[in-house]
């Protein structure tokens, strides 16, 4: 299965490794064809040096007696003798003399009469020679070295050696067939050598594709190593760990919403159930002939015209719920905030009733809110200070403080308390710690969940602390501006 997987066309592994491979192929083809250039160039180079320098190692009397005694073949002469060569004289008439015959390739090349008398015209320098590498006539390839030939002063004519280029080439040839094993056993070093390696480079690669598959498979609290060696390999890990992370945060946070949101339909429909069954309840009374009675036809209207108000106040809180959420713009203006709570003391004195409310500002509170619905942040925390408290010897007290980072208002009051099992509730929507309290004073667990929404839109917090028997204080927590 594993070796099904390597030969896919479309495997990571074996695109690199024939991508690879193919480079050192075309490498090696490269170096190939420069070294049969250079080998060729070299071998021909080398070979017309060796013939050079063997002519000029003769004397030009040996060339005079060799050319004397080939004129005449009745006496016996020592002939000049280059083994694997032709050697030619060719006069001032060119006429040609042969002098010298290799018995396996006897084929000596004429070349054009300008070409030796060109030759012979280098009468200064007499050491002078001129190569050529030719094919004449169709026959087999030649390397061909003139020089001409000075006897008392005067040029009496040029030597022509010539050798074919078989055994040169046949040379080349057996390097290039050297060269081409050497480059095939390197190819098929390398396929498995590269291989193996690239297999074990790969590791971090595959590892992470397993992770990821068992993390698709529905375990997406698994995360991937950051540690394999590979710094790619690890940046890849840890991004695709991050990802995961806010993906495992959204879904938890989309089961809370879901559960929040079923818990809200529950609750607003539970709330919204109970002042119509009222209301349904009082019609009934009064279709069955208690509209006759004038007692209780005003009993009913007043419990209708309550349950009425209930009603409108708890749908007013949903939509403003739902604008909250939407986040919408808020028109916000510089304000200090001991003034805008100053300006409500009529309004919390009077809501607290026969209870003590004080009022301690040491310092001015500058901020920026919408002052509309801080308002009713403020009505809604002092409220809920006035359900817990008691009606006569209650205290309610509004603190302003500062430092050089935020500002907080505290409204604590020395009620009743709320036990600490409720505090991390209190803020959801419909939660009551209190549920009879809460239905005496016609509230539907809304208040702090809009307030804290207000609080947040605004930048800021809202904290917490409450004791048994002791009180509650609720801190608003604002940069300053």
């Amino acid at each position: 299965m594993k070796h099904k997987r390597f030969f896919r066309l479309n495997s990571l592994r074996l695109q690199l490794l024939f991508r690879s491979l193919l480079i050192i192929l075309s490498l090696l083809m490269l170096i190939g064809v420069f070294q049969y250039v250079f080998m060729k160039q070299f071998i021909y180079t080398n070979k017309i040096r060796s013939i050079e320098d063997q002519i000029h190692l003769i004397p030009d009397d040996v060339w005079k007696h060799d050319i004397e005694t080939s004129q005449d073949v009745k006496q016996s002469r020592p002939m000049v003798y280059f083994p694997g060569v032709n050697i030619t004289f060719i006069n001032q008439k060119i006429a040609f003399l042969r002098l010298a015959k290799d018995p396996h390739h006897s084929y000596f090349p004429k070349l054009s009469a300008s070409t030796y008398k060109q030759v012979m015209k280098n009468i200064k320098q007499p050491d002078n020679t001129m190569s050529i590498i030719k094919k004449i006539d169709g026959h087999q390839e030649q390397v061909i070295v003139l020089k001409p030939i000075v006897f008392d002063g005067e040029i009496q004519g040029v030597i022509q050696i010539n050798t074919p280029t078989e055994s040169l080439r046949d040379l080349l040839i057996r390097q290039m067939v050297i060269f081409l094993m050497l480059s095939l056993t390197a190819m098929t070093i390398a396929f498995f050598v590269f291989s193996s390696v690239l297999k074990q480079t790969l590791i971090p690669l595959f590892t992470i594709t397993k992770k990821v598959e068992h993390i698709n498979a529905g375990s997406l609290h698994d995360r991937l190593p950051i540690n394999q060696g590979q710094i790619e390999m690890d940046r890849l890990s840890l991004s695709i760990n991050e990802m995961l992370e806010r993906l495992e945060e959204a879904f938890k946070a989309e089961t809370e919403a879901k559960e929040q949101m079923r818990r809200f339909v529950a609750d607003a429909s539970h709330e919204l159930r109970t002042p119509l069954t009222s209301i349904h309840g009082f019609l009934e009374v009064l279709l069955r002939g208690a509209s006759s009675n004038p007692e209780q036809l005003y009993n009913a209207l007043k419990s209708m015209y309550g349950e009425s108000k209930r009603l409108r106040k708890l749908i007013q809180d949903l939509l403003l719920l739902a604008q909250l959420d939407q986040l919408p713009p808020f028109q916000k203006e510089s304000c200090f905030l001991d003034e805008l709570i100053l300006d409500m003391k009529p309004q919390l004195v009077l809501l607290a009733g026969n209870r003590k409310v004080l009022f301690d500002f040491p310092s001015r509170l500058p901020s920026e809110v919408n002052k509309d619905q801080f308002k009713q942040v403020i009505l809604n925390l002092f409220s809920n200070a006035v359900q817990h408290t008691n009606s006569n010897t209650g205290v309610i007290q509004v603190i302003g403080k500062i430092n050089e980072k935020e500002l907080s208002l505290i409204i604590q009051d020395n009620g009743h308390g709320i036990p600490q099992e409720h505090i991390p509730h209190l803020f959801e929507r419909f939660y009551k710690a209190d549920a009879s309290r809460s239905r005496a004073y016609g509230g539907a667990g809304l208040g702090l969940a809009i307030s804290l929404s207000i609080i947040e839109l605004h930048g800021g917090k809202i904290r917490v602390e409450s004791k048994l028997n002791v009180g509650t204080a609720f801190e608003i927590v604002l940069p300053i501006i």
